[in-house]
């Protein structure tokens, strides 16, 4: 059958093209991907090409499709997986296949698979390790968001602290104090979405962002009020001074810091400002290979302070996260500002960096520029599709929601 996909031939090299899948074989499964989120770590991949660690060489000759956040529709199920799998099944997966040492990885490395394509082949080696869930959800959206979503959870795990007998302990500190630096960005949104309404909770959650826009955006999504209710004390700040954050922990510093951008200031900030037996968690991929910043190595060994970085997930990550979607607990929707089409998918994708707001959702069976949530009202006065689109997504609070999707996929 046909399929159409956006495929990278070499650095600075992706182009859109149509093309010919082979028939599944018995232990296969043959998706139809309804949307795919769209990864700073893709954009990072194509200015790379075959340099990037997770790209095969060779791809001028064999192109690989890009895209690792999707969610799709199972089509035809070969017989191995009858009765496991069936047509209709809402259907994602974790992109990095660690059975196969980790570099091999959906999005980066396969000619039949990836999400930015209308159609693509799950390989039996796939579903023999068990790396395509099926969701119980209403939207496709949330299935495309389960993957970064999942990355912030694994960054929650990664965290430690020790105990009297220097035991490493996995995980933030229950009932303690907590930092998210620069975390108002996607990934920020769903880490504070987590700190909320996760199984640990932090007593005090401290945000801060320099873009005001961003930060009061956030602070409309979860309220001090709401945060309340939880049983947590939600700050946000738009600050970098040391000072001014170690005076909402009275001096004492934060027992985890999480710091979402690759600058070296703030990855020292967030050095600066561990209590004791504070965990630091880099949650940020810089493409400088040097990439660097201080650490206070004093306080590494007389105030016990502990540095982590995660990359991805793992498949459990994932599972954690659509029992949390299932459960209504999180909302990986506060991610989303921009819908697209799969004609914007390659644009942008190639301009992330200068395209401001969250995440940008690619719908691969519709054609529609790359569109902000925040211009639906304003473009419907021209369009009445946009003006219902606005209606509904004004009734979920100005976030992307399941009506508005389904809407969106029956008018475009």
């Amino acid at each position: 059958m046909k399929t159409k996909a956006a495929r990278l031939y070499g650095a600075n090299d992706v182009r859109l093209e149509e093309f010919d899948l082979r028939p599944i074989t018995s232990g296969e499964i043959l998706i139809k991907i309804i949307s795919d989120s769209v990864c700073m770590s893709t954009y990072k991949t194509i200015l790379q090409g075959e340099k990037h660690l997770r790209v095969p060489e060779g791809i001028a000759q064999h192109p690989v499709i890009i895209g690792h956040e999707f969610c799709a529709e199972v089509v035809e199920v070969g017989s191995k997986w009858q009765g496991k799998f069936a047509a209709g099944d809402k259907v994602a997966m974790p992109p990095v296949l660690s059975y196969l040492g980790g570099n091999q990885t959906v999005g980066y490395s396969f000619e039949e698979i990836g999400g930015v394509a209308t159609y693509a082949i799950v390989y039996e080696h796939i579903l023999d390790n068990g790396y395509l869930i099926k969701l119980n959800s209403d939207a496709f959206f949330n299935g495309s968001l389960i993957e970064p979503a999942s990355c912030v959870v694994r960054g929650y795990k990664a965290s430690f602290h020790l105990d009297e007998d220097f035991n490493h302990v996995p995980g933030i500190e229950p009932g303690g104090k907590t930092a998210i630096l620069a975390g108002c960005g996607p990934m920020g949104l769903v880490a504070i979405d987590l700190a909320l309404h996760g199984e640990v909770k932090p007593s005090l959650l401290v945000v801060t962002d320099l873009d005001r826009a961003r930060l009061d955006r956030a602070a409309a999504i979860f309220t001090p009020e709401q945060a309340e209710k939880e049983g947590i004390k939600l700050v946000f700040l738009n600050t970098s001074d040391k000072e001014e954050l170690l005076a909402v922990t009275d001096g004492t510093g934060f027992d985890d810091v999480f710091v979402y951008a690759p600058v070296p200031a703030v990855v020292e900030l967030g050095d600066a400002i561990l209590g004791f037996d504070g965990s630091l968690n880099f949650f940020a991929g810089p493409l400088d290979k040097k990439f660097s910043a201080n650490f206070n190595f004093y306080n590494v060994h007389y105030a016990q302070h502990h540095v982590t970085g995660t990359s991805g997930s793992t498949i459990g990550d994932m599972k954690d996260i659509v029992d949390l979607i299932g459960e209504k607990r999180l909302d990986p929707s506060v991610m989303i500002t921009h819908i697209g089409g799969l004609d914007a998918a390659i644009d942008t994708t190639v301009n992330l960096p200068n395209i401001p707001g969250g995440k940008k959702l690619i719908y691969t069976h519709i054609d529609l520029p790359l569109t902000a949530i925040a211009d639906f009202a304003a473009l419907g006065a021209t369009d009445h599709r946009f003006k219902t689109l606005a209606q509904l997504v004004a009734a979920h609070n100005g976030l992307w929601c399941a009506e508005a999707e389904a809407y969106l996929l029956e008018q475009f």
